[in-house]
């Protein structure tokens, strides 16, 4: 036996080359995940009354309300609009995150069955 067999056939496995795959796919996670810091999506609701931003995380970043809408004493459906209007943001950002987000978490789709994005950290 002169020549060492190799265990994983003719091709081999080239170590190197999946160690370079990780590590750009890292990148581009780490690239996606910056770019979703910096996107917003709006989230409106009751015609523009009130509307909520949120980046691509989900994080809220900002809250107007369409001035003179409400009363100051009757809050409780300005409450429920923003809460609402939060929602609607929120689904924007987790779209936005799937988008981005698919191909890198394994669904070459788009983020159609890949895990949700508050499960992959952030």
């Amino acid at each position: 036996m002169s020549e060492q067999q190799n265990p994983f056939g003719e091709s081999g496995l080239d170590m190197n080359a999946l160690l370079q795959q990780a590590q750009m796919m890292q990148q581009q996670m780490v690239q996606a995940q910056e770019e979703l810091a910096q996107a917003t999506v709006d989230g409106t609701v009751g015609d523009g009354l009130v509307t909520v931003t949120v980046n691509g995380t989900g994080e809220l970043v900002k809250v107007g309300i369409r001035k003179g809408s409400f009363d100051p004493d009757e809050t409780e459906d300005l409450e429920d609009l923003i809460v609402a209007a939060y929602r609607d943001a929120k689904a924007q950002a987790d779209a936005l995150a799937a988008e981005k987000l698919g191909p890198l978490a394994g669904d070459p789709g788009g983020g159609e069955s890949g895990p949700a994005p508050g499960q992959l950290g952030f």
